[in-house]
């Protein structure tokens, strides 16, 4: 038997053990790092350093423009990037173990959907908070290293996600119709079998009994002699 690509969804069939030197080397894993640790920079910036204290409220605002849903949105975007980074990375390095076809197959296509969501969304991230910063009428007493932190890794993170997007979709269309298995027909030689019988059931019937004219001449009655 002859096999030809034996990998399924971008991965060697199940059997195969983990090396860990191998994964981290991986553009996959490489980028999926890098949006983690982006993920972090944008939340922990904003919830460390993301609201001050203004004179028109007693309540601290968010650094853009006092909107404490620019603040919010940042880090519920960063927050939900860090948990699913943790997820796919633990998924990846299980993903050769995994021997079911169809389970690769959903890991594969929720990495696509989560990624491509992601790419856009912080995309709007970035777009929002730029925006607000813009607007913002007092920058002075803010602390603009974190601020200029939060826009930065928005927008590394749109370009790390649109990565990771098109890594799922390489996968994606590997698929399983690399797997291919080519079997050697057996050569038959026909003319060392002996032919079948073309008459039907019927031939191996035996004829009926027919008397043998010899037998009846024989055995006929003889007139006796004088």
């Amino acid at each position: 038997m002859e096999t030809g690509t034996t990998s399924v969804y971008g991965a060697s069939l199940a059997g195969g053990s983990f090396d860990l030197i191998s994964f981290v080397k991986k553009p996959q894993t490489i980028v999926r790092i890098l949006s983690w640790v982006f993920a972090i920079v944008v939340f922990a910036c904003i919830t460390g350093e993301g609201y001050v204290n203004v004179s028109t409220s007693p309540e601290a605002k968010c650094v853009f423009n006092q909107n404490d849903g620019a603040c919010h949105y940042g880090v519920g975007i960063g927050v939900i990037a860090f948990l699913a980074c943790v997820v796919f990375i633990i998924l990846d390095a299980y993903f050769p173990l995994i021997s079911n076809a169809n389970d690769r197959k959903y890991i594969v296509v929720a990495d696509l959907v989560f990624s491509g969501a992601w790419t856009f969304l912080w995309f709007v991230c970035f777009c929002f908070l730029a925006n607000q910063w813009s607007h913002t009428t007092d920058p002075g007493t803010i602390p603009n290293d974190a601020v200029h932190a939060v826009v930065a890794f928005s927008f590394f993170s749109v370009g790390s996600w649109a990565a990771l997007t098109y890594f799922a979709l390489i996968r994606y269309r590997q698929g399983v119709g690399e797997v291919t298995q080519n079997f050697p027909e057996a050569a038959i030689d026909h003319a060392s079998q002996p032919p079948y019988p073309t008459g039907g059931p019927d031939i191996y019937q035996q004829p009926p009994f027919m008397p043998n004219p010899e037998s009846q001449g024989e055995s006929g009655y003889q007139p006796p002699a004088y």
